[in-house]
C-alpha cells in the first residue's frame, strides 16, 4: 500500500475504508475481515457511528497485528471541551480495544452560527488532542469538516498544527477553497463520501470516462482523488466492491479527463454544511 506522509513524518495509507452507517455487528465484522483480505490497512470510524466496538472485535478476530493498521476515529461535538474530549478519547480506545489511535479528529467544528464562543470551544478541544498527542496516545491529530475560517481561528491558538482535514469531496463538489487552504498550510485533505454517497455512480460524464479505461465509476473517483493528492475514504459492505474500489489505486487518468471531472458541478451530496448543520 502506498502512503502519504503527514507533516510529523507519520505514514498514512493513500486509501481508507469508510464505515459510516455500518452498525450491524455481523455486517461490520464481515466488512472489516473482507477489507483486510483485499488490502485495506486504513480504517476510518467515529464515536457517533456506533460501531467502534464491533470494528475492534473484528480486528482482533482478523489476527492482523495492530502495528500493521492505521486506525482513525473522531470526537463527536457533544464531547467538545478539554475534559470531555479526554474522557471521550478513552472510551473510543476502550471500545476499539487498542492502546492508541493513528489519527484522531474533531468531527465537526463549533461554528459562529451556533455559539458566540465557537473559537474558544474549538481551541479548548484542540488543546486536549494536542496533549493526547504529546502523551503518545495518538500518532497524529486533525479535524473534519473545518472550513477556512474555522482553521484560521484554530491555527491562531494551535501549538501543533492539524495534520489532516477530512471533508466532503467528490466529483462535482470539490470544496477547492478549503483544499487550497489546507495545501498552503501542509494539511492533508481526506475525502469522505468520495463517491458522493452513490450520487455520482450513474453520472453520464463519469460513466463515459470509466468506459474509456474499462473501469468502474468508483475506481475513477478513487484515482481522481489520489492524483490530486487527496486521500479517499470510500465505503462499502460488499466484498466485491471493496476489492473493486481499492483497485482504483492502480488507475491513472489522463489530464484531459481530470480536467473534465474538475469542471463538473453537482453540489453537495449530503447537504451538510459546517456552518449550517442542525446536529
Amino acid at each position: 500500500m502506498e502512503n502519504y506522509i503527514l507533516t510529523n513524518g507519520v505514514s498514512i495509507p493513500k486509501i481508507g475504508l469508510g464505515t459510516w452507517h455500518n452498525t450491524d455487528e455481523d455486517t461490520v465484522e464481515d466488512t472489516i475481515l473482507n477489507a483486510l483480505k483485499v488490502g485495506y490497512t486504513h480504517i476510518d470510524t467515529a464515536a457517533v457511528y456506533g460501531n467502534e466496538k464491533f470494528i475492534g472485535d473484528a480486528i482482533i478476530k482478523s489476527g492482523v497485528p495492530r502495528e500493521n493498521l492505521f486506525i482513525t476515529s473522531k470526537l463527536w461535538k457533544t464531547e467538545y471541551g478539554y475534559q470531555k474530549a479526554l474522557r471521550a478519547f478513552e472510551k473510543t480506545i476502550t471500545d476499539l480495544g487498542v492502546d492508541y489511535l493513528d489519527l484522531y479528529l474533531i468531527h465537526w467544528p463549533c461554528s459562529p452560527s451556533k455559539r458566540d464562543d465557537w473559537a474558544e470551544v474549538n481551541a479548548e478541544t484542540w488543546h486536549a488532542l494536542e496533549d493526547l498527542y504529546k502523551a503518545k496516545k495518538i500518532r497524529s491529530i486533525g479535524v473534519s469538516n473545518f472550513w477556512s475560517h474555522h482553521l484560521d481561528a484554530l491555527l491562531n491558538i494551535a501549538n501543533i498544527k492539524p495534520m489532516v482535514n477530512q471533508i466532503e469531496h467528490h466529483p462535482g463538489y470539490r470544496q477547492q477553497e478549503v483544499v487550497e487552504y489546507c495545501r498552503q498550510n501542509d494539511i492533508l485533505v481526506e475525502a469522505w463520501s468520495p463517491l458522493g454517497r452513490g450520487m455520482v455512480l450513474q453520472d453520464p460524464t463519469l460513466e463515459a470516462i470509466a468506459k474509456k479505461y474499462d473501469a468502474t465509476v468508483a475506481q475513477v473517483c478513487v484515482a481522481w482523488c489520489i492524483q490530486d493528492g487527496i486521500l479517499p475514504l470510500p465505503k462499502s459492505t460488499k466484498a466485491d466492491r471493496l476489492a473493486s474500489n481499492i483497485a482504483g489505486l492502480e488507475l491513472k487518468l489522463a489530464q484531459e479527463d481530470i480536467d473534465t471531472i474538475n469542471a463538473m458541478n453537482l453540489g453537495s451530496s449530503s447537504g451538510s454544511y459546517p456552518d449550517a448543520v442542525a446536529f
